[in-house]
């Protein structure tokens, strides 16, 4: 079942919407998945906060003109699944995580802000550490010195008190 022109300009305005949220945009190609597998990735695309979604290209083309991910409509051919994320790597690693246990499941390509990506490139992009990872190394490796620096503080006063216990375990043993 076709949509009519009023439903395309719909979902070209709510795809447009996304596209301009995001920070990435991962194609698929999905030929030869059955309905379980495709409903087990967007469960996962969803839990990620991933828009994935099956669409015509010449919907997607409409949508891309004029954003950032225009240069992608080159690599939008045959049956695809968008995957757009705020966040530059979920996308990428939803897709390569399913696509390593389903062989049926084709990264095609990608794009990031006015950067088109080859598939090497989105497999690249997928083993990338998170912004929420990154953040949480950045904040061991500011905390380390400051950690480090109370230990050493904390290690005068401690010396000092087993000193004092040992005179009195001298004391009392003589």
């Amino acid at each position: 079942m076709s949509l009519n022109r009023e439903e395309k300009a719909v979902v070209i305005e709510e795809v447009s919407a996304e596209l301009a949220k995001a920070q990435s945009v991962i194609i698929a190609e999905y030929r030869g998945l059955d309905v379980a597998a495709v409903t087990v990735l967007r469960k996962q695309a969803r839990e990620s906060g991933v828009y994935l979604r099956v669409l015509k290209n010449t919907l997607v083309r409409r949508a891309v003109a004029g954003s950032p991910f225009e240069a992608l409509s080159s690599q939008m051919t045959g049956p695809l699944m968008y995957a757009v994320s705020q966040d530059p790597v979920s996308a990428a690693k939803v897709l390569a995580s399913f696509a390593k246990t389903n062989d049926k499941l084709v990264i095609a390509g990608g794009a990031l802000p006015n950067n088109v990506l080859d598939v090497e490139g989105v497999k690249a992009l997928a083993t990338m550490p998170s912004r929420e990872e990154l953040l949480a190394k950045l904040m061991g490796t500011m905390q380390a010195p400051v950690t480090q620096f109370v230990r050493t503080l904390n290690e005068v006063p401690t010396k000092f008190v087993r000193g004092l216990a040992a005179v009195r375990d001298q004391k009392e043993a003589a």
